[in-house]
Order: structure tokens, then C-alpha cells, then sequence
């Protein structure tokens, strides 16, 4: 017989307001800017291309805006926030404040601003502060997510 092991992420109920949680660093690579390029079809050549990025306000190449976010997504993973728990990503609002580049290490640090119950829902929602800071813990990022999270009895 084989046990198989399931990750589980947070309850609604494990959240609590004012709670941060900061997750590891990732360093942004070569190999993902040209996997989201390839993924989303922004060919944008700040991204792409050395020599017209060299050209550029930026200096050098630069990471897709919205690799921040989805990068973040994967962080929020990491720390076990949401597998198994999350039923649904309801609302994102998201600012840009600085370039991500090549070579960056980025860590996603996440607080409960608020929550609130549905009770039909067999869940509720938990309204995160989410900000991406580069390896200078410089704010590049930030915005907020509202997810509906799984509470306890509903299992």
C-alpha cells in the first residue's frame, strides 16, 4: 500500500490580519524571460534584445512586467499559502515601481489586510498586501490579490 503525501495550504481560517509572510528569493533567469516571451508572445526587444536594451533608459534587458506577478504566484506556492485551499483568485490590482532585471533575486512578502467569510461559498476571502523586493530591498512591485480560500468545514 502507498501513502501519497498531498501538500496542503493555508485555511481560510489560519489567516490572520496583520500575519506577513515572506517567502525565499528566486532569481529572475535568462531562461524565464524567454519562457514568458514564448508563453505570452511579448516579443518587446527591452526584453529580447541586448543591444537595443543597451540603447534604453534601463541600461540592459529588462524582465516582462507581468513576470513579476506570476513569479510572485509561485512564491506564494512556496510558502504553502494556497495548495489545495485556494478556490479562486477573485481580484488583483498590481503597480509597477521599478525594473526587474536579468540577475535580480526577488522575494514576495504577503500580509492579511482583511478577510471576510461566505458562508455558501464554504470558504472566504483573504484580501493580501503582496510587494517584490530585489536583492537591495528595493520595492520593484507591489499590489494586492483577494483570493477565496477553503475554510476547515468545508473539508
Amino acid at each position: 500500500m502507498t501513502t501519497e503525501l498531498t501538500p496542503e495550504g493555508m485555511h481560510y481560517e489560519d489567516f490572520k490580519k496583520g500575519q506577513q509572510l515572506r517567502s525565499p528569493g528566486r532569481t529572475i533567469t535568462e531562461s524565464d524571460v524567454v519562457t514568458f516571451a514564448g508563453l505570452s508572445g511579448d516579443y518587446n526587444q527591452l526584453h529580447t534584445d541586448r543591444e537595443f536594451a543597451a540603447k534604453s533608459p534601463f541600461g540592459r534587458r529588462i524582465a516582462h512586467g507581468l513576470l513579476g506577478p506570476a513569479v510572485a504566484s509561485g512564491l506564494a506556492a512556496r510558502l504553502g499559502l494556497s495548495e489545495g485551499t485556494a478556490l479562486a483568485l477573485t481580484k488583483m490590482a498590481w503597480k509597477f515601481t521599478a525594473p526587474v532585471y536579468l540577475g535580480d533575486t526577488i522575494q514576495a512578502v504577503f500580509t492579511v489586510v482583511k478577510k471576510k467569510l461566505v458562508s455558501q461559498a464554504e470558504g472566504g476571502f483573504v484580501k493580501l498586501d503582496v510587494k517584490l523586493f530585489n536583492q537591495e530591498h528595493e520595492l520593484v512591485q507591489q499590489g494586492s490579490w483577494t483570493l477565496l480560500v477553503r475554510t476547515r468545514t468545508a473539508e
